[in-house]
């Protein structure tokens, strides 16, 4: 987050919480403006304490917007304020580090445990399975089309993408998935139910792909292999977990 970001950041919430502190009675939600207004500031709040920002204070945001807005004398120099943004950007930086680590060493934990559980299978790459349902059907090769049904959690139970609950498989292309369902699916043959217990180095890694997906995040996908398409009719646009 550059400064410039975080300090806009900190003046819109700020005017909602000047707003919030003058006229918390007095806030209507009714136009479109109103609404969208609102939605500015949980937003903007909602990044904030993502970015561990949770000791702002209201007051002195409020007195700077009232400076600015008043074309008064600013209390603080521009060295001064640019000191406190670095400061806020590397606590945030070193905030987001430290939670990497810890989902990192976490994740490594977690399939250390889940490894020595009856019916687990780990590869070589590090990938861990479970066979659910067995079948005899045809396997897929990294060039084909598939059809799947799959439910996406962390390992803290929390569901992030479900074709099962939105009650419709999708086509995918193997090879175009993330490296975990490209070894998973391979494995598979047409018919099979397997869990996935998927290392965050053959998912997503240090990158966080959304708000659902913590960075250095284990994900356990319940998957059905459903059939191999023909190439020749065209791939669903359905959205899957994509690689990089």
């Amino acid at each position: 987050m550059k400064q410039h970001r975080l300090a806009a950041a900190i003046a819109l919430v700020g005017l909602v919480l000047a707003g919030c502190d003058k006229q918390a009675a007095e806030v209507e939600l009714k136009t479109p403006a109103q609404k969208a207004s609102y939605g500015i500031g949980l937003n903007m709040g909602k990044s904030l304490a993502q970015e561990g920002m949770d000791d702002l204070d209201s007051k002195a945001v409020a007195q700077g917007i009232e400076d600015a807005i008043g074309k008064k004398k600013q209390k603080l120099t521009d060295e001064e304020l640019t000191e406190a943004f670095t400061f806020l950007q590397k606590r945030a930086e070193e905030r987001v580090a430290k939670l990497n680590e810890d989902a990192l060493k976490a994740g490594k934990k977690f399939l250390e445990d889940n490894g020595k559980r009856e019916g687990v299978i780990t590869t070589k790459s590090g990938l861990q399975y479970e066979v659910v349902k067995k079948a005899d059907g045809p396997q897929p090769k990294a060039t084909d089309v598939v059809t799947v049904h799959y439910e996406g959690k962390l390992t803290d139970g929390t569901v992030f993408d479900s074709s099962i609950q939105r009650g419709s498989p999708i086509d995918l292309p193997v090879g175009g998935v993330i490296p975990g369902w490209v070894e998973a699916l391979q494995l598979m043959h047409v018919g099979e139910k397997i869990k996935l217990y998927i290392p965050s180095e053959l998912a997503y890694g240090a990158q966080s792909p959304s708000p659902t997906i913590p960075a250095n995040s284990v994900l356990v996908f319940d998957l059905e292999l459903l059939g191999i398409k023909d190439q020749n009719q065209p791939e669903a646009t359905e959205e899957a977990p994509k690689k990089n």
